[in-house]
């Protein structure tokens, strides 16, 4: 019976990623097939075994016990093949890299820098992507997000690697013009111009870090502006329109060449720790090597 269980790889490929997204309609479009033909795979797989390993629960392909013990054993099988064909292959450095990363890294800090990249590494052709939401890597091809935030780790599937490489402060921000225009010495001064917050702020929003600097009267506060994204709020404070909260790597160059100010320069209790997520078996793996290591050298050597 293992035998025959084992005789097709390619149940247990199909298996892993069904149990792994727990939809039969998701591992399809992984993996460029019908959702019939999952389907299909699966019932093969559990007569070879003669084991349910799927329960349905609404849209949900739940694992029973016997699925949990096969998926663990799948993972950990195919992650040693990974291992032992990349060790034993030579891959070239030069080739394609697909990096996901939200609009507001990728727009004011990412592409202004990837000229950098491209002097140094000519062979690497760089495709970016941006969103704001925490991707699937391997249903959509990604070979690297950059994420940042407290809930990276929670929000990144298992199999991925998970890699910390920094945090950042957030402080509130405005233009050299408007700072010249108006006094703000402190924290209860921002309250005489306008507020630029996101439509989703998430941990760094104005309330905790008026909160934090221990400033009432910002409940009544009338001038407000919401924006989707980080850049469209930097690019509105960029313009004079008031103050914006912005980690210190989105605005270091803004900063150095003093086109933004912080003239309260109390930072934002909550940090902005940066994560690299990718799967650390990837045949690329000696690409994203060198593509990690040079950002974290740009990011150091900019905060200097």
């Amino acid at each position: 019976m293992i035998k025959q269980a084992l005789k097709n790889l390619n149940l247990l490929h199909s298996f892993e990623a069904a149990a792994r997204h727990q939809s039969y309609s998701k591992a399809a479009t992984e993996l460029c097939i019908s959702q019939a033909a999952i389907s299909q795979q699966m019932r093969q797989l559990e007569d070879n075994l003669a084991k349910q390993l799927f329960l349905r629960k609404g849209k949900s392909m739940l694992l029973t016990q016997q699925g949990k013990i096969l998926l663990s054993g799948t993972q950990q099988a195919f992650n040693l093949l990974e291992k032992s064909i990349n060790e034993i292959t030579v891959e070239e450095v030069s080739g394609s890299l697909t990096i996901s990363s939200t609009q507001a890294f990728t727009t004011l800090w990412l592409m202004p820098k990837l000229s950098k990249f491209s002097t140094l590494y000519p062979n690497i052709n760089i495709r970016v992507m941006s969103s704001p939401q925490f991707e699937d890597l391997k249903e959509q091809h990604i070979d690297l997000a950059i994420r940042f935030g407290p809930g990276v780790q929670k929000n990144t599937d298992t199999s991925l690697n998970c890699e910390y490489f920094g945090e950042d402060p957030v402080y509130p921000v405005c233009s050299a013009a408007l700072a010249k225009k108006m006094s703000f010495k402190a924290p209860k001064d921002l309250l005489n111009t306008w507020l630029v917050s996101l439509e989703r702020p998430g941990c760094y929003d104005w309330p905790s870090w008026f909160e934090h600097a221990n400033t009432q009267g910002y409940q009544d506060h009338q001038q407000w502006t919401e924006v989707h994204s980080t850049d469209m709020a930097l690019n509105a404070v960029l313009n004079d329109h008031g103050f914006t909260l912005a980690a210190q790597y989105l605005i270091i160059e803004q900063l150095k060449s003093g086109q933004l100010v912080i003239p309260v320069n109390i930072p934002h209790p909550n940090v902005v720790k940066r994560y690299f997520v990718y799967d650390e078996n990837s045949p690329k793996i000696a690409r994203l090597n060198v593509f990690t290591q040079w950002l974290k050298e740009e990011m150091d050597a900019s905060t200097e």
